[in-house]
């Protein structure tokens, strides 16, 4: 039996169940960590940010070893709802405020970068991802056509990029709801399967000779000048430690803990609608998310399913009567799918951090991380990786970019810090419903 064969025997969790999971192969598992093994460099996490880190640095030349504690795109890497989107998870304008207009200027720039290098990736490692081009921004109420107007023009003035503005009237003719005043289009955004993304990076890395442990949660990071990471069975010792759990790791590094929150987040697909019903619905195949704090979020898939994601739970409490509080909200969006099925429901979490935007950087010399994506993980994780790759090959001048940007903890420590989010969400989802 060879290596690949019996790491598959060993293999015990399996991908949550999701409209890709079940449309996407499941690869041969890769073994748990066992006894002590030297790299370069060991990261922990085998989604996005974590493989595309591990990408950089093998191509350099460097031995690498990825932990994940469960299996290969087991976390939001796999199952988000998979839109590319431009910038970060906040406003350019709330960056701007931190670290002023030029700097700005130039953390937007490399944002475009990591949509760039999700089409790299996919034309050099033959990745078959599902992308298609174009993202809208849709307002439900008047206030919210200003502020995407205002978006519109700051991110021409300011930042050089041109993103087309949509009247009632032509988005109707993309998009068969009524519940929009209009859109906010950008061509070159789009959305892809997330999880088949993640495994063509994931392949990419082993060929590349990066070794991946699977089922290999890391207990403990034991700092210093070379640093290990240990697993119940056996450790890591390397020169550098990347920390990429995000949402799912907390307690190896508490300084990091303090600076995100686990928000779930919760998709529904329906079952199949046939090519003509599908594109009945968004002509042009584009991914939309309303702009309400509590958003909707949905696009179509390759096999003709809606997928409508929102419901978010502050509290990390799964909602009650998840199923059916999808379809009421996916038919307040489009009434003439009352009769379809929602097939398929699941949720994950994604890491926000207190202003929402990306907080990247290191601890001392040698241990690094990225976390904070605030639900733009598919483009963002991608630059992540690549900036954390340069800095550890010695390049850090675009990690010390992102460094600058100020993050406080969330306030009310451990105990207290999940009831005040959750207080505060349901302020923004009454401002929401009310103006």
């Amino acid at each position: 039996m060879d290596s690949l064969a019996r790491a598959s025997a060993q293999a015990t969790i399996a991908l949550p169940r999701t409209a890709y999971s079940e449309t996407t192969p499941t690869p041969d598992a890769q073994p748990r960590l066992e006894g002590s093994v030297q790299a370069d460099v060991c990261i922990l996490g085998a989604g996005l940010t974590g493989l595309s880190t591990a990408i950089e640095l093998a191509e350099a030349g460097l031995s690498v070893v990825v932990l994940e504690a469960k299996r290969i795109a087991w976390g939001a890497s796999g199952r988000s709802g998979g839109q590319a989107i431009f910038g970060f998870g906040c406003d350019q304008s709330k960056i701007a405020a931190m670290v002023g207009l030029p700097e700005s200027r130039r953390l937007f720039d490399w944002s475009l970068e990591g949509i760039r290098l999700i089409h790299e990736r996919c034309a050099k490692f033959d990745i078959d991802c599902d992308w298609r081009d174009g993202h809208a921004h849709v307002p439900i109420k008047q206030r919210q056509v200003v502020e995407l107007q205002s978006w519109q023009a700051d991110l021409s003035e300011n930042y050089g990029y041109d993103v087309q503005w949509w009247d009632q009237g032509a988005l109707r003719g993309k998009l068969a709801s009524e519940r929009y005043l209009g859109a906010l289009f950008d061509p070159r955004s789009g959305h892809l399967n997330p999880l088949r993304y993640t495994q063509g990076l994931a392949r990419a890395a082993l060929a590349l000779g990066v070794r991946i442990f699977e089922e290999s949660p890391v207990v403990k990071l034991d700092r210093g000048v070379r640093p290990a990471m240990k697993t119940a069975h056996g450790e890591v010792q390397c020169n550098f430690a990347v920390l990429a759990g995000n949402a799912y790791v907390h307690g190896i590094a508490p300084e990091l803990d303090s600076r995100i929150m686990p928000v779930g987040t919760y998709i529904g697909a329906t079952e199949p609608l046939g090519v003509e019903r599908a594109r009945s619905l968004i002509s042009n195949d584009m991914a939309v998310a309303d702009v309400n704090w509590a958003l909707d979020y949905f696009r179509l898939s390759r096999d003709h399913r809606l997928l409508f994601g929102g419901r978010a739970s502050y509290s990390t409490l799964p909602p009650p009567n998840l199923r059916r509080t999808l379809q009421r909200r996916m038919t307040r969006v489009f009434p003439q799918l009352a009769d379809a099925k929602m097939d398929t429901v699941w949720g994950g979490y994604v890491d926000i951090s207190m202003n929402r935007a990306p907080h990247w950087g290191r601890l001392g010399s040698n241990v690094y991380f990225a976390q904070g994506f605030s639900g733009h993980g598919i483009a963002a994780t991608g630059l992540a990786g690549r900036v954390i790759g340069e800095a550890i090959r010695g390049q850090a001048s675009r990690l010390d970019a992102f460094s600058r940007i100020g993050h406080r903890p969330f306030p009310g420590g451990r105990v207290f810090r999940t009831p005040m989010l959750v207080a505060a969400m349901a302020w923004f989802k009454l401002r929401d419903a009310l103006f």
